[in-house]
């Protein structure tokens, strides 16, 4: 879980998504990985940590709970589940530029 410090930590980067090719497979943190479920990865936040991402394009936020590792693409900040890219609207654009707020 996010320590009180890491709390209302405010960032922003790029946001991509993950979804059936990796539906079932185990995240870093042993659980299986669910495109339907409001989760992410993330490389540096602990595990459990609730994040609440949103996407200024679109006006649309998420809350995501941080259950893997990455994104290992360029300078990717978040990998978000299918289903929390889909509530923010960036499906169809594959990546978008997010701010993350740590809860």
């Amino acid at each position: 879980m996010a320590t009180d410090a890491m709390a209302g930590k405010v960032s922003s980067g790029t946001a991509s998504f993950y979804g059936k090719r990796f539906h079932g497979r185990r995240t870093a943190n042993g659980e299986r990985f669910n495109m339907n479920a409001l989760t992410a990865a993330h490389r540096t936040l602990p595990f459990g940590t609730r994040v609440k991402v949103t996407n200024p394009a679109t006006g649309r936020s998420v809350t995501v709970r941080i259950n893997d590792r990455g994104p290992f693409h360029g300078k990717r900040t978040i990998d978000l589940s299918r289903a929390a890219a889909a509530k923010i609207g960036m499906v169809d654009q594959g990546v978008a530029k997010v701010k993350l707020e740590v809860l």
